[in-house]
């Protein structure tokens, strides 16, 4: 990579020339910052290293118009691959220059079968199933690869969260994803597959590692959780610091959870030392980020997904300087515990948090919910193409 682009092993971005200083600029002088977004032009504004999307942030732009040209297209090439699947490429050999010489070999082209015309509501629900699925993956893809344009580094493509405890259903998935990038001329080394962080979800990461397939583990919201993610060897690890919050806000309400004693500013803040401290090679990206005062304690962390309301914040406090909350310097005086996490350990201590199995059960189902709606809004519009 050259000097422009991101560094991806977790350590501090190189410095960027500013206009004008503010707190996302010097936020950027300490953690790469990451665009919470599915909105191209958000993206086009802020000009993150990296970016992630979700069903739900691709839903909120699916339905905007000037995004409806990616959902053609993901209908298109959606129906396409379905309909080779049932009618597989037939390699026929076809002589390119009839004056080929004595010992040149002979060119062979592919060619694809005539496809019939296509209509979703001749499907049965089990192959409609499968076309709307075909769609969706296209789309999540379609995304990242407007997405890919922008920024030099990562983009993040969410698994179905449905699958989330099936591990093999998990892989089968993530290779979907990487071959349709790959089909578009994209290395797999630019995307980060997106998993939620059940047992199953780090088995598959880590058999996609052997693979050289890099995972973004979501929804961390428990500290042995994200160490067995490490312990694993994936890529990157997001623990949703307002979550956290938000649970502790309404099951535990009354106490002071500003700054240092934010739940989720000290979770983040343990992970990352804990890493740190062992060596683990999984950058630490802090998401589901809302407020100022979560960000700027948490300066100096690996990565930070921020949404677009956040960053405009940041970019609003005009002559902040930040200073890093999270340096390798204070790590000698650090008394911590290396754990090894097993999947009884995992399962223990995940039963142990309320919070952390609530709120990954309930990003799970959330997640899968906007999934759905997503599929829904396809297939009313395939149908209606049809009638």
């Amino acid at each position: 990579m050259d000097g422009g682009e991101v560094q991806h092993d977790g350590s501090s971005p190189q410095k960027k020339v500013k206009s004008n200083p503010n707190a996302l600029n010097s936020l950027r002088d300490h953690t790469v910052v990451v665009a919470d977004t599915g909105k191209i032009n958000d993206i086009q504004k802020f000009l993150p290293e990296d970016a992630t999307t979700n069903p739900s942030l691709i839903l909120e732009a699916a339905k905007l118009p000037e995004y409806q040209a990616l959902i053609d297209d993901a209908i298109q090439k959606g129906i396409k691959a379905y309909q080779l699947s049932k009618q597989p490429v037939q390699k026929q050999p076809k002589r390119t220059n009839s004056r080929k010489k004595k010992d040149e070999p002979e060119i062979k082209e592919i060619v694809e079968p005539e496809l019939p015309q296509f209509n979703f509501n001749t499907l049965n629900p089990e192959e409609q199933k499968i076309v709307i699925g075909s769609i969706t993956d296209q789309l999540s893809v379609n995304f990242g690869l407007e997405i890919l344009k922008l920024v030099p580094g990562y983009v993040s493509t969410e698994v179905d969260a449905r699958l989330s405890y099936d591990k093999q259903a998990t892989i089968d998935k993530a290779k979907r994803i990487i071959t349709l990038y790959e089909q578009a001329g994209i290395s797999k080394n630019r995307i980060l597959v997106k998993i939620a962080s059940t047992w199953e979800g780090i088995q598959a990461a880590k058999a996609l590692k052997k693979e050289g397939i890099l995972c973004n583990m979501t929804l961390i919201f428990n500290y042995y959780q994200a160490l067995a993610c490490a312990q694993a060897g994936v890529r990157l690890i997001s623990p949703f610091v307002g979550r956290i919050l938000d649970w502790f806000s309404k099951n535990k309400s009354g106490e002071d959870y500003t700054k240092q004693n934010h739940p989720g500013v000290k979770l983040v803040t343990s992970i990352w030392n804990s890493f740190k401290k062992f060596k683990y090679d999984t950058i630490v990206m802090a998401a589901s980020l809302r407020l100022v005062d979560e960000a700027t304690e948490l300066c100096g962390c690996d990565r930070m997904t921020i949404p677009i309301k956040l960053l405009n914040d940041l970019q609003a406090l005009e002559g902040t300087v930040l200073e890093p909350k999270l340096k390798v310097q204070n790590l000698d005086n650090l008394n911590i515990e290396k754990v090894n996490v097993d999947e009884k350990t995992y399962r223990w201590e995940m039963n142990q948090d309320a919070m952390g199995t609530e709120k990954l059960n309930e990003g799970i189902r959330k997640f899968a919910q906007d999934l759905e709606t997503l599929e829904n809004l396809i297939k009313q519009k395939l149908s209606q193409n049809n009638q």
